[in-house]
């Protein structure tokens, strides 16, 4: 009779909307933050918004759990984002992407940033 080991539990699902000027390549880097997250982490990427004033209805509507906004916006641009997502759900985590970073590091840049920040935004979803 052998032992059965016991199974590590599944990774929590988090859903995601990104706010991003430039859809496509949101769409590539966050697929590469997805797999590098894999096994740890499980992210649902739902929706892109391209202009700010989108935000609120698709966060009314989505209900993520969690918003980039992207390295293209300014600082004020990104808090004024992060006050529309929490006004529509309050309790969603954001994060944004520092001003230029993709322009500085480019795509790869980007997400290996991602991967060193996103687990303490995911670890503190539903706290």
């Amino acid at each position: 009779m052998t032992e059965s080991s016991p199974q590590a539990p599944s990774p929590r699902t988090f859903r995601l909307v990104t706010v991003n000027t430039a859809p496509a390549r949101a769409k590539i880097v966050i697929g590469r933050l997805v797999e590098g997250l894999r096994g740890t982490y499980s992210v649902e990427y739902i929706a892109n918004c391209e202009r700010i004033e989108d935000v609120a209805e698709t966060v009314k509507e989505q209900q993520p759990d969690v918003l980039f906004s992207a390295s293209m916006w300014t600082p004020e641009q990104a808090r004024e984002i992060r006050e529309i997502a929490e006004r529509e759900r309050p309790g969603i985590r954001t994060h944004a992407i520092p001003q230029g970073l993709q322009v500085e590091r480019g795509p790869d840049g980007v997400v290996e940033y991602l991967l060193e920040n996103v687990p303490g935004v995911l670890d503190t979803v539903g706290v």
